[in-house]
């Protein structure tokens, strides 16, 4: 798709910039990817069939949307900011597979179904968020090819018994398989960031290997990191110690009763612990609260 913005030059993106009255803003996170065979290799990852419908997460000036657009996909654009809207708005109004979404992304997704293909450039501050919102509400892409820091890409593809393990990771590999894509250097946006990024693909994992995975799994993983130093059996009775209380139970005998029937130590760490031991945990108490 042709257009009069060089997405490659930083001169030419700060000189359009400056003619509509406007800039890049550190709290939007707006750094734009300079390196079109970085773009595309991103594109790549996701491979969208042709037709396909694909939320783009902060679209900023389109660079990524014409790519997608030039392959046949259906965009949905979200973007934040009023001024880069209207730029994507000029740029792609004759555009019948392109769409546009206005607003914060973390609220204005809620409204607006769901697609099987995501991709999105996702600033620190939301990136966990926006991820753990769709996941925990049951939107699930059948890929997704993000990039984010390099901090928040070890979160999310960390394994058990690694210092990045969290209830972050978790979370994604409860339903996602997690790959790498491509390192991104500060020099590949502009402006240049002082830290790395790397492109991740998220592969929806098989409906079968995503069953029981319901809130009370998720609730139970962040109760179970909510002190990371703490035991298994010192966090989780935090966490039911209300609920033991109500039914006349002594708190620390229900959590020996919960752990050992799922076979779990009470004195592991949850850093330690597979997505299936969460499983087995967060199993045996939901058939305790029925």
């Amino acid at each position: 798709m042709q257009n009069f913005l060089d997405y490659d030059s930083p001169a030419a993106i700060n000189a359009f910039l400056r003619e509509r009255g406007l800039a890049a803003q550190k709290k939007f996170g707006q750094n734009f990817l300079i390196r079109r065979r970085a773009r595309e290799k991103l594109v790549e990852a996701l491979s969208p069939p042709e037709g396909s419908l694909v939320w783009e997460i902060g679209a900023g000036l389109g660079a990524m949307t014409a790519i997608l657009l030039d392959r046949g996909a259906c965009v949905k654009a979200f973007e934040i900011d009023r001024g880069f809207c209207g730029v994507l708005a000029e740029l792609f109004s004759n555009v019948k597979n392109f769409s546009l979404v206005e607003g914060d992304a973390l609220e204005t997704w809620k409204g607006e179904g769901g697609a099987e293909f995501l991709a999105g450039n996702l600033p620190y501050n939301i990136a966990a968020r926006l991820m753990g919102g769709f996941i925990e509400s049951g939107v699930f892409f059948r890929r997704m090819v993000v990039t984010v820091q390099r901090e928040v890409a070890r979160r999310m593809a960390a394994k058990p018994g690694s210092p990045d393990y969290s209830s972050f990771s978790v979370l994604c590999s409860s339903v996602y398989t997690v790959r790498p894509v491509i390192t991104l250097k500060g020099d590949c946006f502009f402006p240049a960031p002082n830290v790395e990024s790397e492109g991740l693909c998220l592969e929806l994992k098989d409906a079968t290997n995503r069953e029981g995975y319901t809130p009370l799994f998720y609730s139970t993983v962040r109760a179970l990191f909510a002190s990371r130093r703490k035991t298994l059996k010192n966090n989780l009775l935090a966490f039911v110690k209300l609920r033991a209380a109500k039914d006349g139970i002594a708190a620390e005998e229900l959590c020996a009763s919960l752990l050992r029937t799922a076979g779990l130590h009470p004195g592991e760490r949850a850093e330690n612990l597979a997505c299936e031991d969460f499983l087995r945990l967060s199993t045996t108490l939901t058939c305790y609260l029925r």
